[in-house]
């Protein structure tokens, strides 16, 4: 059955309300994450694919390209743990699943969001076969939380974030070129509420990547904070 991509958007942002948090302290699907970060040189810009080197991430990855080689995906996700939670088994987070697979039964959608991620980690994944041969209809991203981090980013963070963001729309458009890709705003976070002006104004970049065909720009954070950024309590 077909459904209109309008609707589908519209579905997945009141889907990745449930559960928002940030997502730097995200636990992993296997096991204790422990970081592995590669954080020197060049791998460090967020529009340079960097691996994460700790094991559990590593045995993610394996996961992963095993779930994108068995096919028949229709809506790919991906992103960091707000993403990850939202469809995993982990107990404490039955009730995210139990809203993925209300929104999502019989969509052919799949969760390929990573605990502790940043951008540089997402593209990594995608350069090294998760989104090989998947051929989604639609791919939402969301990512870039962690790469703000706690401290209010200057020009040239918020500038190297939205180059990142910029290289997972590229290396998405480059391996799924039929797919409608919607690219997310970053959610807000409320450590350091002093991070939301840069938070905005990465999004306002992000919004600018948008052509309303093939790429779709959607900003939830009006439903998830009110007026001065701050999330609001369930």
């Amino acid at each position: 059955m077909k459904r209109p991509i309008p609707l589908l958007v519209l579905l997945a942002a009141a889907a990745l309300i449930p559960g928002v948090c940030c997502a730097q302290n995200s636990p992993p699907q296997t096991g204790t994450n422990t970081g592995g970060f590669r954080q020197h040189g060049p791998s460090w810009r967020a529009d340079q694919p960097a691996p994460r080197t700790d094991a559990n991430s590593q045995l993610a990855h394996i996961q992963l390209l095993e779930k994108a080689r068995k096919g028949g995906i229709d809506i790919y996700f991906e992103g960091d743990s707000i993403t990850r939670r939202w469809g995993t088994s982990d107990p404490q987070y039955k009730e995210n699943l139990a809203n993925w697979t209300a929104n999502f039964f019989g969509w052919n959608a799949a969760d390929f969001g990573w605990g502790a991620d940043l951008i540089q980690n997402i593209l990594w994944r995608l350069e090294n076969g998760e989104l090989d041969g998947v051929n989604p209809k639609i791919i939402v991203v969301l990512a870039g939380i962690n790469n703000v981090g706690a401290r209010p980013p200057d020009d040239a963070k918020i500038a190297d974030i939205t180059r990142g963001l910029k290289a997972i729309l590229d290396v998405c458009r480059k391996k799924a070129p039929d797919a409608t890709i919607i690219m997310t705003a970053i959610f807000p976070r409320n450590d350091n509420m002093a991070v939301i002006p840069g938070i905005n104004r990465i999004n306002e970049n992000i919004a600018q990547f948008a052509d309303g065909k093939k790429v779709r720009y959607l900003n939830v954070n009006d439903k998830l904070a009110g007026q001065d950024g701050r999330l609001l309590t369930a």
